[in-house]
């Protein structure tokens, strides 16, 4: 096993994977993307600083990688989930702003009034203002919502895995030319 910071982070950070045309596809983890490449099903375009050692080896963690056979993948989907809609919504709550790990997920126009479980219809919501807000809609609670939902693609939700160290992934993501 590869020797790591004691939570194991390095081998958690985010990799992109890109389709055999250059188009993303995914992100994984490193762990996962070292995994590929030993079995030789992706190639490394870019890497990290950083390197894992083992007691044979030292590898250079991936940044980006390249599957070497194509997957017909179409699909500009994000699955609807709560993770999803805490990376969306930035685990901050849209009535208040407050940022927490304890956020809720709450419907705009509750369920029992004919809401769903749509994207444009859930946000991350502290317990306080979903506690408060019960089972009125934001005009009725006097609660505005910061930012109005919306479903994200692929590419949106790629794009909020940048930061400092995934300066390399921009121009994939469609934020800067090559």
């Amino acid at each position: 096993m590869f020797q790591t910071t004691r939570n194991g982070s390095l081998l958690n950070k985010a990799v992109l994977v890109l389709n055999t045309n250059y188009s993303p596809l995914m992100i994984c983890t490193a762990r996962r993307a070292i995994c590929l490449k030993y079995l030789e099903k992706v190639d490394i375009l870019v890497t990290y600083k950083d390197k894992v050692h083992s007691p044979s080896i030292t590898v250079v963690l991936p940044s980006i990688i390249k599957l070497k056979d194509f997957v017909h993948y179409h699909s500009m989907n994000v699955v609807l989930s709560r993770k999803n809609i805490m990376i969306r919504d930035r685990h901050t709550c849209q009535y208040c702003g407050a940022k927490s790990s304890s956020m809720t997920i709450d419907h705009i126009i509750p369920k029992e009034r004919g809401g769903s479980d749509y994207w444009d219809n859930l946000v991350a919501a502290c317990q306080q203002c979903n506690k408060k807000k019960d089972n009125l809609t934001p005009d009725e609670a006097k609660m505005p919502l910061q930012r109005l939902p919306r479903k994200p693609n692929r590419i949106h939700y790629f794009q909020q895995f940048i930061n400092r160290d995934q300066t390399a992934w921009r121009p994939y993501l469609f934020l800067e030319s090559f």
